[in-house]
């Protein structure tokens, strides 16, 4: 048996229960789909050097509050029954750290575009960790059917 030094307990009274673990994901979900609806466009407006690429005015923000925005819309809908969107909350998931990779190297290769190392960039990463680790593990019964299907 495995032993935290600290508590003395074994590391298995760690471990989040699936409650726990479902509660969480929800909350989760419904905060990213507010934010990806709601705070995108409100830290581009506030916070342009860390939300808001390019100079001047450009397209850009709009198109990517458009698709965020849709997103968070399905990330919402998702909250209901994470197990029966597992696809949807993994593609979250790798999306969030696909564009943040990106957009980490053109923040590092751009002067200009520097502030967005302490903005979108790690706020998208947060994204992936968060929904990653809250996502269940093993073999799940889907509320919307009979099935168990793997997590």
């Amino acid at each position: 048996m495995t032993w935290r030094a600290a508590a003395g307990k074994p590391l298995e009274d760690a471990k989040m229960s699936d409650a726990n673990r479902l509660l969480f994901l929800r909350v989760a979900l419904i905060v990213i789909g507010l934010t990806f609806i709601f705070g995108i466009y409100t830290l581009g407006v506030l916070w342009p050097s860390g939300w808001a690429w390019g100079q001047e005015h450009s397209h850009y923000l709009m198109m990517i509050i458009g698709v965020y925005a849709t997103l968070g819309v399905f990330l919402l809908i998702a909250s209901r029954n994470p197990y029966a969107h597992k696809s949807l909350i993994w593609f979250t998931v790798w999306s969030s750290v696909v564009h943040g990779a990106i957009m980490g190297v053109q923040a590092l290769s751009d002067p200009a575009e520097r502030g967005h190392l302490v903005g979108d960039v790690p706020a998208l990463i947060l994204v992936a960790i968060i929904l990653a680790v809250l996502m269940p593990r093993g073999l799940q019964k889907v509320e919307s059917g009979p099935h168990t299907v793997p997590a």
